[in-house]
Parts: C-alpha cells; sequence; structure tokens
C-alpha cells in the first residue's frame, strides 16, 4: 500500500471509531454521517486488508491488526496536531473533555476540589472519571483514552511521565466513643481491635507486594503499609487482624460506626472521612513510610497545552490537600 493513495482523513475516521465503538458516536465526533463513517472505512479497509472492526451486540468490536494499529496511529495523529498547532487552548472558551483514572479516594480529595477549580476557570470543560483499579490501565493511557492516572505509582514504563502531586503518610479511624479513643492509641490495642483495610486487588490479580504490574506500570493495590504494621506488631509476638477487607472506601464508616474496630487509611482520606462522618482520627503507634500521589499520563501529551494546564491545576489543588495534611 502506498501512502499516496490513502487519505489520511480515514486515519481520524479509524480513531474515532475504535475510541467510540460506535459509527454514529464516532460521526458525531467528526461531524459526519453514519453513512460516511461507514464509507470511510470501507475504503480504509480495502487499504488495509483486513476487517478492523465487527458488529457485535455491544458495537463495533476491533479485530487483532485494528488493535496493533490503534495505539501507533494515535500517536501519530496527536504529534501531527502538536506540530502544527492545530487548536490553541483557551481555558475559559474549551469545551474539551479530559479523562481522568482515579480510585474513589484520589476521586474525593483531589479530582472533587478540581473540579470547582476548573468550574471557575474553564466552565466548558468536562471531565470524565474512570477507575484506576481497571486491570488495563497501562493499555488505556497507550491508547489514549485515559488523558491522566492519578494514584500511587512504583513503577512508570519509559513512555509515560509522571509528576508527584503530593506525599502523605497514614492516619488510623475510629468511631467516636471507642474504647482506645480515651488514650494515646498504643500497639497493643492495634493489636487487639480488628481492622478495616482497602485493597483493590490481591495475589489472585497478580499483586506482588503491594502492587499490581502492567505494561510496565506498577500501581498500588493495597491502601496501607503491611508490612510496617507486620513488623510492628511481630516485636511484640503478634499479628494483625484484618478483619474487612474492602476495595474501597465508601463503606469505612458504616463499618466502624457502633464496632470497635479500627482503619488504617491514607491521611488525606482520613481526613475527609473524619469532617464527613464524624469519626476520630489518631497517628499510628508505629512508624510507617510516606509514599507519593502521582499524576502520570504518555509521553505524548507532554507538550500539549490543555494537557500541561491540566496537570498544573491538578498539582495546586494536591498541594493544597497536602499543606492541609501536615497541619493535622
Amino acid at each position: 500500500m502506498s501512502i499516496g493513495r490513502m487519505d489520511l482523513n480515514l486515519l481520524k475516521v479509524f480513531d474515532a471509531v475504535y475510541e467510540d465503538r460506535n459509527l454514529v458516536l464516532a460521526g458525531r465526533r467528526l461531524n459526519l454521517s453514519q453513512s460516511a463513517v461507514s464509507h470511510a472505512l470501507a475504503r480504509l479497509r480495502e487499504l488495509v486488508g483486513d476487517d478492523l472492526f465487527l458488529r457485535t451486540g455491544k458495537g463495533m468490536a476491533p479485530t487483532g491488526r485494528a488493535m496493533e494499529m490503534a495505539p501507533v496511529l494515535r500517536d501519530a495523529l496527536r504529534r501531527v496536531e502538536a506540530t502544527l498547532g492545530v487548536e490553541r487552548f483557551v481555558p475559559e472558551q474549551s469545551t474539551r473533555r479530559f479523562v481522568i483514572a482515579a480510585n474513589d479516594h484520589v476521586t474525593a480529595v483531589i479530582v472533587a476540589p478540581l473540579s470547582r477549580d476548573l468550574q471557575r476557570a474553564a466552565p466548558g470543560v468536562d471531565l470524565v472519571i474512570r477507575p484506576s483499579t481497571r486491570l488495563d490501565l497501562a493499555e488505556q493511557i497507550d491508547l489514549g483514552r485515559i488523558d491522566l492516572a492519578i494514584g500511587i505509582f512504583s513503577q512508570v514504563p519509559a513512555r509515560m511521565n509522571a509528576r508527584t502531586l503530593m506525599t502523605q503518610g497514614e492516619a488510623i479511624l475510629m468511631r467516636k466513643g471507642h474504647p482506645a479513643a480515651r488514650r494515646a492509641l498504643s500497639l497493643r490495642d492495634i493489636a487487639r481491635y480488628p481492622l478495616v483495610t482497602i485493597s483493590v486487588g490481591g495475589q489472585e490479580e497478580g499483586a506482588v507486594d503491594g502492587f499490581i504490574l502492567e505494561r510496565g506500570l506498577a500501581r498500588q493495590s493495597e491502601m496501607f503499609d503491611r508490612h510496617a504494621l507486620q513488623e510492628a506488631l511481630a516485636d511484640m509476638g503478634q499479628a494483625p487482624r484484618l478483619r474487612i477487607t474492602v476495595p474501597h472506601s465508601l463503606a469505612i464508616p458504616a463499618l466502624l460506626q457502633e464496632s470497635d474496630m479500627l482503619s488504617i487509611v491514607p491521611m488525606s482520606l482520613a481526613r475527609a472521612l473524619r469532617r464527613s462522618a464524624d469519626l476520630l482520627l489518631r497517628r499510628p503507634p508505629y512508624p510507617s513510610v510516606t509514599v507519593p500521589t502521582r499524576a502520570v499520563w504518555h509521553r505524548r501529551n507532554d507538550h500539549d497545552a490543555a494537557h500541561i494546564w491540566l496537570r498544573d491545576m491538578a498539582f495546586d489543588v494536591a498541594r493544597s490537600v497536602s499543606d492541609a495534611n501536615e497541619r493535622d
């Protein structure tokens, strides 16, 4: 196939159909009719010699060839747009949509205030939040379906970039009236009272030492420092009782109410739940690690003006959260 025979607009049609998995939605994105999108796909299929997409009950499913083509073509299209300066970014005039991957904790403590700031600075900008716990997170970043992933990552591949938004330690939550609330929290209290912890994946999902590795990106699976907890209690000849493990933070207040359980969570989450659920916050009676929360994106977006603006906004919000953590 000669590049001279190809209408490069066909590549934009391919990219839109791959993103939306629907001819009507892809047409709306490109201001084309469904028949025009179908015709463009037919031309591209003839040039490539592959079906590219198959109709299913859930939409247009990409073939193996299409899945190989998609990240390379998207990267090339973004580079062309950046080189030509196709779209100037003016926040107050923009109607751009950003997709952020985050767990419910990050959504509550960073994305929520970020949304408020965006409403003031760029009222036409929309945010879509995807769960960062999905197993194909790295692939979604590669394909350009996620602009920014926010979380705790121990390893970031060379094709991606990262920026530390904040660093934080842990805190322990308990209900008001808990027996341990009458005095300073001790290791004996940690050993005596069962725990509620957050884990978004275990060994069955491939987690190793609290992190899940996929395509070179290692994301945190456990929202607490298990090793520090175990080592602290081992000195007493005790082991922690992890009575309940949940995949998200929303259930923690209900689980702590009317029980003597304790919960070990990131400091920023502890602060948020203390305010909203009327819980008590205590520092752990043992040393635990301080970990960075980072924003991760694909390097093809390094010089995208809109993307830079979004990253700066997220950093400013996270810095305010971090400053509040330090005051606790």
